[in-house]
């Protein structure tokens, strides 16, 4: 953006004695860290107390679409797998009803909703969020790529009380911080927990659907197992095969049929309640739980494998937080999906009660229902299975994208299938994938008895990891009472820990599967994100000097084409050690050149004014600047065209504002920077607390307003940075700049991608050689590449190739 040549657009204020700033009319906002989160309101606004109840009952409504199918297709196998070889005893079905009732209870109702909801970032729930809550407040990424700026786009406040939960977090932070186990700890523990959600994304359709097929026989007697696997198995393909459409938005579209799921699963259970045995209410009373152990033993303590399937979904709804607000989950969960699944269960359970035969049981739910409502009831349940089965996919396609922020897995092509929703995606290669896979299980297995084992695994598995890191949140984030935390470790630990166990006795039966799948994504996580950090530490200790690039700018036989030269590079502090490999191979750069890193943060979303920081390569007259472009994981990258006229805009602004600024004191630092309030100020200038240091900050823009009498006065109070006294000399200057920056803009853009070849060094161990030569280059070939992630031109693309030993 130009400045106007002329003055007759401006206008002087005069301001302290002889200082004269020309101020433009026009208020444009300061684009400032701490000035936009000072004036908008934090991003928890999923949480605040100010929606209204319109507003809530309405997402309350829509979320019972994405949330709540696959939580409300459990009663369809649930009792058909726990009682898989007869029911023993009358009141052992009393035993497993009492024990859904308290585990619903406790790990959905108490420990999801109204404990996990609050531990999210900026709205967003899940694992990977969790782990990006904990790295907002301690440095536990294990990439050395940190700035001190991104804190400031972080909406989390930071109290500093010399109090007893805070020392005990300052305790935590500093055992993650200090500690490389705990860093790879909590980092193994997330990738796990990440790669388990992808394999349950591909039993939960298997399971989901075959159970609402099986049903069937029921009417059709002379249906073979075969064929049941086959109608299942053509119902995946369709599925997967509209993912492309968008059909994340079939939990808003089909919320009411999933409603009237809901409604016609409780009226049942009502129905079976008088029916059958109105004193299957019993079972409300915990003694049973402790009868049935008794009676069972052993064999009580494996059937809580597949108890634990009737809360199954909850890592899904907590995953998919940020589309809605707590109160609305919490309002919808509690009075409408609780007493409707809660009913169905004991509503089977009366009907058990009655039918103890083993022929009753494979099809529990449907011999349950009145005869009359069975085709609804077989409709219904079979369009809500695959509703259910579609909030675990989209939970797969997040899940897929975090991992491409975290580095932690080969370039996929991400889709974003809404233009209101950022969260709405499709990945083309995970959706193949889990189209693959889930038919492999179906037809492999052809039963929903193993598939719910391997089912099991996954949510003992990613219940353990949750309360783990949970704890983590309370001792660092929330800075709660340590006996609130013991307690919350205490039960929750304790008990799924008893599942977990009774998961593992049955190893062989089911949970190896998904255990060897999420064995196989972690190798590709781990291979990738340890190469990725190795090239990156290694890109970081050979950056070029501030004195190199100004003898490489300034060689004579150095010639400057015309256009802007965009110039790709992973690497945030410096400039990377392929730029003096080009320069050495082809002597030719171009008039204005950017050097381009861009970098997920650990947070949902950057606002678009707080993307980009600048700072200017010396010489001045070389026209080289570095700018780190910052997105959420969340964030969707843009194409390069619209990339590219957002970034000179704000580039405009850097180049005005950094002639606009000069400092009072000398700065340590090679490059200019004009960020007022970042930088420290000692006590004797100011009276103030110590802030960040400039040479370990990039600069972010600012924008004219900042020449507001408000701003001018803050600078003179701070004693560091003071407006530069302008004359028509220097504006001109500015404005020349500026037009040289548009000029070259419009003389043309490349795009220069730097990429590099990763091998192990000669002297390396085995392991380490197949990984990096083998395992890394096989996943780097085969992934996607850099110039389609940024949907870079190839008219207009240049790559540099450069080899590295690591």
């Amino acid at each position: 953006m130009a400045m106007s040549s002329g003055r007759s657009n401006q206008e002087i204020v005069p301001y302290s004695g002889d200082l004269e700033v020309p101020v433009q009319p026009v208020d444009v906002q300061r684009q400032d860290s701490l000035y936009l989160d000072a004036t908008r309101p934090a991003h928890g606004g999923h949480h605040a107390g100010r929606d209204s109840w319109l507003r809530t009952l309405r997402l309350g409504f829509q979320c019972v679409g994405i949330l709540y199918a696959d939580l409300g297709t459990s009663p369809l196998y649930v009792y058909s797998n726990t009682f898989k070889y007869g029911i023993g005893h009358e009141d052992d079905v009393l035993g497993v009803l009492s024990l859904i009732i308290y585990s619903f209870l406790l790990f959905a109702l108490i420990k999801i909703i109204f404990i996990a909801l609050y531990a999210n970032d900026d709205g967003e729930g899940g694992t990977f969020a969790l782990y990006s809550l904990i790295s907002r407040y301690a440095r536990v990424a294990l990439i050395p790529n940190q700035q001190a700026e991104d804190e400031l786009v972080s909406s989390s406040s930071r109290h500093r009380k010399p109090s007893a939960p805070f020392r005990r977090a300052q305790w935590m932070k500093n055992l993650l911080e200090a500690s490389k186990p705990a860093k790879l700890t909590l980092f193994f523990l997330t990738i796990f927990a990440t790669a388990l959600a992808i394999s349950d994304s591909i039993l939960t359709p298997s399971i989901s659907v075959l159970s609402a097929v099986n049903g069937l026989k029921l009417r059709s007697p002379n249906l073979t197992t075969d064929q049941v696997v086959w109608i299942t198995v053509g119902i995946l393909v369709a599925f997967f095969a509209v993912q492309h459409l968008g059909t994340v938005k079939i939990g808003y579209t089909f919320a009411p049929i999933v409603v009237i799921w809901l409604l016609l699963i409780s009226g049942i259970g009502i129905y079976d309640l008088i029916k059958y045995d109105v004193g299957t209410l019993k079972a409300f009373n915990p003694k049973y739980i402790i009868d049935y152990f008794r009676r069972n033993k052993k064999k009580g303590w494996v059937s809580l494998g597949e108890i634990l399937l009737c809360f199954t979904g909850t890592e899904a709804l907590y995953a998919d937080l940020g589309y809605f607000s707590i109160k609305s989950i919490q309002l919808s969960f509690s009075f409408g999906l609780l007493p409707s699944v809660l009913l169905s269960y004991i509503g089977q359970a009366a009907y058990l009660r009655k039918h103890m035969d083993i022929q009753y049981v494979p099809n529990a739910f449907f011999n349950s229902i009145p005869s009359t409502l069975f085709w609804p009831t077989f409709v219904l349940a079979l369009t809500t299975s695959v509703i259910g089965s579609q909030a675990m996919v989209s939970c797969a396609f997040a899940t897929m994208s975090h991992l491409q922020t975290l580095s932690c897995f080969p370039r996929v092509k991400i889709l974003h299938t809404s233009s209101r929703y950022s969260g709405h995606l499709y990945i083309p290669e995970v959706n193949f994938f889990l189209c693959v896979a889930s038919v492999i299980v179906t037809i492999s297995f052809r039963t929903t008895g193993f598939i719910a084992k391997a089912h099991e695994i996954c949510v003992a598995l990613v219940m353990v990891i949750t309360t783990l890191l949970m704890t983590i949140v309370m001792l660092l984030v929330w800075k709660v009472n340590i006996l609130w935390i013991a307690l919350f470790f205490a039960v929750f630990m304790s008990t799924e820990t008893i599942y977990l166990s009774a998961v593992l006795y049955k190893f062989t039966q089911g949970p190896y599967f998904p255990l060897a799948m999420s064995a196989v994504l972690m190798v590709i996580m781990m291979v990738w994100h340890y190469v990725h950090v190795k090239r990156y530490k290694y890109e970081l200790q050979h950056t070029v000097s501030p004195d190199e690039v100004k003898t490489l700018l300034e060689r004579h036989d150095l010639k400057r084409v015309p256009g802007l030269g965009l110039f790709y590079t992973e690497l945030v502090q410096g400039i990377p050690p392929i730029f003096p490999h080009l320069i050495e191979k082809i002597p030719t750069v171009h008039s204005v050149i950017v050097f381009i890193s861009v970098k997920h943060l650990p947070i949902p979303h950057v606002d678009v004014s707080e993307r980009f920081l600048f700072r200017q390569v010396e010489p001045k007259e070389s026209m080289v600047f570095r700018c780190v472009a910052r997105y959420g994981y969340r964030d969707s990258l843009e194409a390069a065209n619209d990339f590219v006229a957002t970034l000179v805009e704000y580039l405009q602004y850097y180049v005005r504002d950094l002639s606009l600024y000069c400092t009072a004191e000398p700065l340590r630092t090679s490059y200019p920077s004009i960020r007022i309030d970042s930088f420290s100020w000692d006590k004797k200038h100011s009276g103030h607390g110590s802030g960040i240091h400039a040479e370990e900050m990039l600069t972010p823009i600012q924008s004219f307003s900042e020449l507001t009498m408000h701003q001018v006065g803050m600078s003179s109070r701070l004693g560091i940075f003071q407006p530069a006294k302008m004359n028509l000399e220097e504006m001109l200057r500015i404005e020349e700049d500026q037009k040289v920056i548009q000029r070259e803009v419009d003389n043309g853009v490349v795009y220069i991608l730097g990429e590099t070849e990763v091998v192990a060094k000669p002297h390396s161990n085995l392991i380490k050689k197949i990984a990096v030569n083998y395992i890394f280059n096989f996943l780097r070939k085969n992934s996607r590449k850099g110039e389609k992630m940024f949907s870079i031109p190839r008219g207009k693309l240049l790559k540099v190739c450069i080899a590295y030993e690591i």
